[in-house]
């Protein structure tokens, strides 16, 4: 499912316009990432928990030349799903 797909399947499940449906998404959209920006968890109960962590600087290989590479340290965003949305799925 991709974004408009996704306007459209909520702007049939809320019984709003897709225009409507799209501003709603956009505002999760943004103000999860300026969450996640701040360092704060997202915890959308029954759905799942998005969360940024330090991923550590390490030593990697290039896969063509074999040369050992620094890959510099970096924040990633982690995604732990809650037990309603796994259940559905299992």
């Amino acid at each position: 499912m991709n974004k408009s797909e996704l306007i459209e399947a909520m702007a049939i499940k809320a019984d709003i316009t897709k225009e409507a449906a799209k501003v709603a998404l956009e505002s999760l959209i943004e103000s999860t990432t300026d969450a996640l920006k701040s360092g704060e968890k997202v915890s959308l109960v029954g759905f799942g928990t998005l969360s940024v962590a330090q991923r550590e600087a390490r030593k990697g290989r290039n896969p063509q030349t074999g040369a050992s590479i620094d890959i510099p340290a970096k924040k990633v965003i982690k995604f732990k799903a809650g037990s309603d949305l796994n259940s559905s799925v299992n």
